[in-house]
């Protein structure tokens, strides 16, 4: 389902891109290592499209991005985006100058070339989406591309302000992408529709539950939530991390699929272990069986195999979170089993998260997933049907332009 209620970048016509300054708010929020080099580029390269569909047309393109949570108006050296500017000038192959103090200088950038300015939140105003801020920003530019729909379900000035004060505002190749993929994931959902909503906590994915357990046929839980419904189901879960006072929010989503004629495919068989550590021996057990002193690491192998088996039969794949903890070689075993069964599935198949993306990576699948979203909170927040404030506001431009 492609989304024409926006403008979109790679509409517009490329020779009347040519000189024009070009203004792209990017998602370069990468990991880190130790010593401060980029440990995934994923979101980079993510961006690559956009940032050359303008250099190629010959615009003068400023690019910017946050990058972990600096303090507005005295940014740490950590939170330069100097790495960035190092790798996406070996990605583009050109050179990628880093501007600091970019509102209080007279930015000259010729045509073709991309100048990346240092951290946007740093600024002071960023985060409250301060509208004097959002206009010195947008009097830099000519076009206004948003490309960063890991923040769209932000407010802030770089991200949502900006597009109420350009002569033209658009979307990004990338956030184009997303929410065609998005959109078609839900709307166009070819049935049966299956989730996977995994993680430590129900509380911080408790309205996305309760959002697709409207939508989907199969909801499959994992992780802590698992446990919070296995709790509901009456099971004991020994020391496992759950949640006790969202038990009855997990029998509530159960029974609400339940009256639609769906279901919630909890484990029946776990991996424990007595400690949390990558070298505890990990014991196979059904759900019956688990101690008071044991901790819930995983789904076990006979449950695996069944929601890998339900997987086969799916027509849409949601995924959001690994089944276990797969950082840990004894229990990756349900998220491996998981993986390779949306590999080989027919269904089609988007995955979005942190984690999720750690997993794909891990186990090899990335090229037989068909969508992978660079987004976390926006990614759930869209599946929730909530509004995205930087979505709405492009839509907002395109409507009084």
């Amino acid at each position: 389902m492609s989304d024409t209620s926006f403008r979109k970048f790679s509409d517009l016509d490329p020779a009347q891109l040519a000189g024009k300054r070009i203004f792209i708010r990017a998602d370069f929020n990468v990991p880190l290592d130790a010593d401060g080099a980029i440990s995934d580029d994923s979101r980079l390269r993510a961006a690559l499209p956009g940032l050359r569909l303008a250099l190629n047309a010959g615009a003068r393109v400023m690019v910017t991005s946050h990058l972990g949570r600096p303090a507005e108006g005295a940014p740490a050296a950590r939170d330069s985006l100097a790495p960035v500017a190092v790798r996406l000038q070996q990605l583009l192959g050109q050179p990628v100058r880093l501007i600091d103090n970019w509102l209080a200088t007279d930015i000259a950038v010729e045509a073709g070339e991309l100048v990346l300015l240092e951290n946007c939140r740093a600024n002071r105003g960023e985060k409250v989406n301060d509208p004097a801020l959002a206009k010195r920003m947008a009097a830099l530019c000519d076009i206004y591309v948003n490309d960063a729909f890991g923040t769209a379900h932000r407010a802030e000035a770089s991200t949502e302000g900006m597009a109420h004060h350009v002569k033209l505002a658009c979307a990004g190749p990338l956030m184009s992408a997303e929410l065609d993929a998005l959109g078609a994931a839900l709307a166009d959902a070819r049935r049966p529709l299956v989730a996977i909503v995994a993680g430590s906590k129900v509380s911080t994915k408790l309205t996305i539950l309760n959002a697709l357990a409207d939508k989907v046929d199969q909801l499959i839980v994992g992780g802590g939530i698992a446990n919070t419904f296995l709790l509901a189901q009456g099971h004991a879960i020994g020391k496992s991390l759950a949640e006790p006072g969202l038990v009855d929010e997990a029998s509530r989503i159960i029974t609400k699929m339940q009256a639609r004629g769906a279901a919630v495919p909890l484990p029946t068989d776990v991996v424990c272990a007595k400690r949390f550590a990558a070298d505890a021996e990990a014991v196979v057990k059904s759900c019956e069986a688990v101690a008071g002193d044991d901790l819930i690491l995983d789904i076990g192998p006979d449950s695996a195999l069944q929601l890998a088996r339900l997987l086969q039969s799916a027509g849409t794949i949601i995924w959001n979170g690994p089944v276990g903890v797969f950082e840990f070689d004894a229990f990756s075993g349900g998220t491996r089993v998981l993986a390779r069964a949306i590999a080989e599935s027919p269904a089609w198949s988007i995955a979005g998260g942190g984690d999720t993306v750690a997993a794909i990576n891990t186990f090899g699948i990335a090229d037989q997933v068909n969508y992978i979203s660079t987004a976390g909170g926006a990614f759930l927040e869209f599946l929730e049907g909530k509004p995205l404030p930087a979505v709405e506001a492009l839509r907002a431009h395109a409507r009084r332009h």
